[in-house]
């Protein structure tokens, strides 16, 4: 059992909600698509099973990630995961990522949807948490539990902060890749004689994490916007100026 009068407890506890709703307010507008269709006495019903049947199913799924990263060079490969995970969080999404959602004029097929949506879309979600764990399944239940309400229920508000603050995200980034930058050092892969080292490379390796992804997301990030801009360059000299010949 965690010791519950831990700072470290705590602090893990704080990684898995930031994560949870970092990488959950797609999972909310999920949500929403899949019981549109419903009548309006259907609607809770959908929401309530459909995120209870998601919970259940991603803690099952984080359970077995967590004993896979016991496995020698699987937390290696799951701190790269991380890296890339933090910085297509920073990198703005299209807004169309969505429409693929169908909604459905049934209780069941909604609560279906909504579950099966959240075990494909979470696999980011599950990674990360997995490596916020350190191993206890009793801090991912514990943080999942606090954390999905909000992102259900309070996934407009959180939404909101992000678009107003994109500092949010960026922070969000720099946390993936600090969890990330520790998984790597704290494989049970690596050598005996590395691992005698590893409490005084952990801190180090987790910074360069954080830096690694802002750095790189924001390159990317900034890449993106300059080629779309281009394009609309282009697309209103064309328009202005009638078809290239």
């Amino acid at each position: 059992m965690p010791d519950l009068a831990s700072p470290a407890f705590w602090i893990s506890v704080l990684q898995i909600i930031a994560i949870d709703i970092l990488l959950g307010g797609d999972n909310a507008v999920v949500i929403a698509l899949a019981c549109r269709k419903l009548p309006l006495t259907q609607r809770n019903q959908g929401i309530f099973w459909g995120v209870f049947g998601a919970i259940a199913l991603r803690i099952l799924l984080i359970y077995f990630a967590l004993q896979l990263l016991a496995i020698p060079y699987l937390k290696i490969i799951g701190g790269l995961l991380l890296f890339w995970i933090g910085v297509k969080l920073i990198i703005p999404e299209h807004e169309d990522a969505h429409s693929d959602v169908q909604g459905s004029t049934t209780l069941i097929g909604a609560i279906r949807t909504i579950i099966v949506a959240d075990a494909v879309m979470s696999v980011d979600n599950v990674i990360a948490v997995a490596g916020a764990a350190h191993g206890s399944i009793v801090l991912v239940v514990f943080g999942i539990a606090v954390s999905v309400p909000i992102v259900v229920w309070g996934s407009k508000l959180v939404l909101a902060l992000m678009d107003r603050f994109p500092l949010v995200i960026t922070g969000g980034g720099a946390l993936l890749g600090w969890i990330g930058g520790g998984m790597l050092v704290t494989d049970p892969g690596l050598p005996e004689s590395w691992r005698q080292w590893v409490a005084h490379a952990t801190y180090a390796a987790s910074a360069l994490g954080a830096l690694l992804v802002v750095f790189a997301g924001k390159w990317l990030a900034s890449r993106q916007h300059a080629a779309q801009v281009a394009v609309e360059t282009t697309a209103g000299a064309i328009d202005g100026h009638g078809e290239r010949r």
